[in-house]
C-alpha cells in the first residue's frame, strides 16, 4: 500500500465552547484533547507521517506544547487559513511528497479508535475516497422558516465524521477545483463529490464525537472514565519570579499579549506571571522548579509560549498524581495598567489548568515608586497554587 500521511485539523476558533483557549488544547483527563487522536496516529502501523494545522494565533502555543511529547511521526505544525479548506490545503502542503494516501481528521475528535482509522485507510486504498460515518438514530426534519417541509427516509441518512481518506491526487484536484470556483464545502468529501468521484462510507463509532460545546467535553470525559472527584490530599506551593523589561519584544502576561509593552527578557516569551505560577504548581507537588524542566540551555524553549509550558507542567503534575484546584497571583508593576486584561488572563490560566475562572485569584499592584519595580525596570510576581492528590 502507498505511504499514508495524515492532516490533523486544529485551526478553528471554537466559539461555541466559550473558552479563551482553543478547544483542542483543553484538558481531557491528564492530557489536552488533541493529544488523544495524535497518539492513535502515532500507534497505527499504517500511518507514516502527519501534520498538525493550528490557527495562526495558537501556532507558538501548539508547537511548544507538542514538543513535550514523543511524536516521532509528526512532520510539521503549520498555520491554517480562514476556512477549513485553506487549513487542509496548508496541511496537505506540509506532508511528504511520497504520501499516496491522505487522511484528514479533526483534532477535536479525541475518541477515534485505531480500528476505525485503519479500516478507512484500507478501504480508501482501493476505492480512492472514504468517509467515516454512522447511521442517524433520530428522525430528521427538513425545516424552512420554522416550518417542516419534509421528512427524509432515515435509513439512507448517515452522520459524516472524520477521518476522511483520499488518494493524494484526488484530494489535490478537489482542493484546487474548489479554490478556483470559490466553493466552500462543509467537509472534505463534498469537494471530491463535486468532481464526480464516488465516495464510499466506512462504519465509524458513535463515541467518535467532535468536541464543540462544554457538554461534549463532559461526555468525552465520561466515555474515557476520567470524570472523577476522588481527590485526596491537598498541598500548596509558592512561586516567585522577576523579569526586567526588554525593548523590541512583545509583553506577555498570563498568556495575553499586552500591547502597551515593552516586553520582558527571558529565554521563553518572558511571561513572568506564568513562570511564577508554574513554579508554584511544581512546588506544591514537591517537584523541581521550572528551570529544571525547561532549561534556558535547551533550544526547544527559545521564545516558547509560557502558557503552553504551564500546560506541560500540568501534565507533569498528573504523572505524579496531582491536579491543580486553585491558584492565587499578585503582579507588581508600575505600568502598563493591567486592569483591562485581568479577566482574560484569568480565563486563559483557568482553561489550561482545567479549573473554573473563579478558582484563579489575580491582583495587580504597584510598589508606590519603590525598588526596581517602582523605577519601571521590570515586573515581579508572586503565586500560590493548591493541588490535590
Amino acid at each position: 500500500m502507498d505511504k499514508v500521511g495524515g492532516i490533523i485539523v486544529a485551526a478553528g476558533r471554537g466559539d461555541r465552547m466559550g473558552s479563551p483557549l482553543n478547544k483542542v488544547y483543553l484538558p481531557l483527563g491528564d492530557d489536552p484533547v488533541i493529544l488523544y487522536c495524535l497518539r492513535v496516529f502515532e500507534n497505527s502501523g499504517l500511518i507514516d507521517s502527519y501534520a498538525v494545522v493550528a490557527s495562526k494565533r495558537d501556532l507558538s502555543f501548539c508547537r511548544t506544547l507538542l514538543k513535550s511529547y514523543s511524536l516521532t511521526k509528526l512532520a510539521g505544525i503549520v498555520a491554517g487559513g480562514e476556512t477549513r479548506q485553506e487549513s487542509v490545503a496548508a496541511g496537505f502542503d506540509a506532508l511528504p511528497q511520497d504520501c499516496g494516501l491522505v487522511v484528514v481528521h479533526d483534532g477535536a475528535r479525541p475518541l477515534l479508535s485505531q480500528d476505525v482509522l485503519e479500516g478507512a485507510i484500507k478501504l480508501a486504498a482501493g476505492e480512492g475516497a472514504v468517509v467515516v460515518g454512522v447511521p442517524v438514530k433520530d428522525t430528521i426534519k427538513v425545516v424552512e422558516e420554522e416550518k417542516i417541509k419534509g421528512t427524509p427516509e432515515r435509513s439512507s441518512l448517515w452522520i459524516a465524521q472524520t477521518p476522511q481518506v483520499f488518494h493524494r491526487s484526488l484530494l489535490e484536484n478537489a482542493l484546487n477545483a474548489a479554490r478556483a470556483s470559490g466553493f466552500e464545502g462543509t467537509d472534505d468529501a463534498s469537494l471530491v463529490e463535486r468532481l464526480g468521484h464516488q465516495v464510499k462510507i466506512h462504519p465509524g463509532a458513535y463515541e467518535n464525537i467532535k468536541i464543540t460545546t462544554p457538554e461534549d467535553l463532559i461526555i468525552a470525559r465520561a466515555l474515557l472514565g476520567t470524570d472523577t472527584n476522588d481527590y485526596m490530599e491537598k498541598r500548596t506551593g509558592l512561586g516567585y519570579d522577576v523579569h526586567p523589561f526588554c525593548q523590541g519584544r512583545p509583553l506577555y502576561l498570563g498568556g495575553v499579549e499586552i500591547p502597551e509593552g515593552p516586553g520582558l527578557s527571558g529565554h521563553s516569551d518572558g511571561d513572568v506571571l506564568l513562570h511564577a505560577l508554574t513554579d508554584a504548581c511544581l512546588g506544591a507537588a514537591g517537584l523541581p522548579d521550572i528551570g529544571h524542566y525547561f532549561p534556558p540551555s535547551d533550544p526547544r524553549w527559545q521564545d516558547a509560549s509560557s502558557l503552553a509550558l504551564l500546560g506541560i507542567a500540568k501534565g507533569i503534575l498528573a504523572e505524579e498524581g496531582y491536579h491543580v484546584v486553585q491558584v492565587d497571583l499578585v503582579v507588581a508593576v508600575e505600568k502598563p495598567r493591567l486592569a483591562p486584561y485581568l479577566e482574560e488572563i484569568r480565563g486563559r490560566i483557568a482553561a489550561v489548568l482545567g479549573i473554573l475562572p473563579a478558582a484563579v485569584g489575580l491582583k495587580a499592584t504597584t510598589t508606590e515608586g519603590l525598588g526596581f519595580v517602582g523605577r519601571g525596570e521590570g515586573i515581579a510576581c508572586w503565586a500560590i497554587a493548591t493541588v490535590r492528590e
